[in-house]
């Protein structure tokens, strides 16, 4: 019986491998599209009232008004979150793009939309066929929750 002391490595095509170069490839997208987006968000001229809401001031207008029915944003992201139990990520995406077409006050939430639509593609799907359905919608939020989710689960 012959014995090796050397371990010996697999050098194959599994899955692990392809998630890896599918996030070396996504990832510096990603930060650079997220990056360069966010600066275009910044208020360079200097005029207050074209400024974003703060935390303090949200979190003010909710401490003052206890009893307001919930946010456009959170309805929307639940009823897209459901429907993608039912339906394909491609489809609950062109939805989200549709929706913030039709009301352009949800551009602001579009990001942590996708982006929550990614980790629940995630959970669902798995991270290899997630990442299959992600285009750049809303600053390719979707690929930054698959990448997230994939990282951490």
């Amino acid at each position: 019986m012959k014995h090796t002391t050397t371990p010996q490595m697999r050098r194959g095509r599994g899955p692990a491998r392809r998630i890896g170069r599918t996030l070396a490839f996504v990832l510096p997208v990603v930060l650079v599209l997220s990056g360069t987006l966010a600066v275009t968000r910044v208020n360079w001229s200097g005029n207050p009232s074209n400024s974003v809401l703060t935390a303090s001031d949200a979190s003010a207008a909710e401490v003052s008004s206890p009893t307001r029915s919930r946010a456009p944003q959170d309805v929307l992201r639940d009823r897209l979150l459901t429907e993608l139990q039912e339906k394909d990520p491609g489809v609950v995406l062109t939805h989200l793009q549709q929706a913030v077409n039709g009301r352009p006050s949800l551009a602001e939430h579009c990001t942590s939309i996708a982006r929550a639509l990614g980790r629940a593609a995630v959970r669902i799907y798995g991270p290899t066929l997630a990442q299959s359905y992600a285009r750049p919608v809303c600053d390719t939020s979707f690929a930054s929750g698959v990448l997230a989710a994939a990282a951490h689960g």
